[in-house]
């Protein structure tokens, strides 16, 4: 199934310029279009819109220890609920962070690339409000955490 995730902003990268009115189209767990939500619209028409108040971009890499927490699994979802989909393996020191990361689609890598919107790239986004909290985010194509 086909979903937009729409925002008011959205940067390919952190570092690079916004698109204004902005928009992702993700098909399982791929990005398949990124552009402005009326194109987007237009190209995919029918498609479910999840609109976000706040800046989408892609999402991030933890480069911390994970946050504490009684078991693995929170650890993983505390990470996921601050916009990070991958952490990095020198944090996920055990076998069973890594399992629970594994569940959770979370990558686990040696280094931080740089991440970007692509087209065909894994769909991983995060979307942040004004104070920088994450709002949302999407592992894998999946909507993993969205704050009430």
């Amino acid at each position: 199934m086909l979903t937009i995730h729409a925002a008011t902003e959205v940067r390919h990268d952190w570092d690079g310029a916004a698109l204004g009115d902005g928009a992702v189209v993700v098909e399982g767990g791929r990005i398949a279009a990124v552009g402005t939500l009326w194109d987007l619209l237009e190209r995919f028409p029918g498609t479910r819109v999840r609109s976000w108040p706040g800046v989408l971009g892609p999402a991030r890499v933890h480069e911390r220890e994970l946050p504490d927490a009684p078991t693995p699994r929170e650890r993983v979802h505390a990470v996921l609920k601050s916009g990070a989909t991958a952490v990095l393996e020198r944090h996920a020191d055990s076998p069973e962070l890594r399992a629970a990361a594994a569940r959770n689609d979370v990558l686990v890598l040696t280094r931080a690339p740089r991440t970007r919107l692509d087209e065909n790239a894994r769909a991983d986004l995060a979307v942040f409000d004004e104070s920088g909290e994450c709002i949302a985010t999407v592992c894998a194509g999946r909507l993993v955490h969205r704050r009430r």
